[in-house]
């Protein structure tokens, strides 16, 4: 998002991939870490495309550090810091 002047923010895009399980399945870490690893890459692209922005204007890179399921903690913790390494960028884990 933007921050303007006065601490006022503005989403710029928040594109999401949902992950949806089998009836009567629930949430398993092992496939949930597993949609993850599989959308994130489109996810990112998507949001600087919808934000119309470069990996330049990004000022930092949050990710989820808990609490939740480790897998997919783990998942997002490494594309967060591989990002934040690529690009340069701080690196700031939030609660979920």
């Amino acid at each position: 998002g933007k921050f303007g002047d006065g601490g006022e923010f503005e989403i710029l895009c928040n594109p999401r991939k949902t992950f949806i399980t089998a009836p009567g399945t629930g949430f398993l870490p092992r496939e949930t870490a597993w949609h993850h690893q599989n959308h994130v890459v489109q996810i990112v692209r998507t949001a600087l495309n919808e934000a119309n922005i470069t990996p330049e204007q990004v000022d930092c890179i949050c990710f989820t550090k808990g609490p939740g399921m480790g897998g997919p903690l783990t998942s997002c913790a490494i594309c967060a810091r591989t990002l934040s390494q690529l690009w340069g960028k701080p690196l700031i884990g939030v609660n979920h």
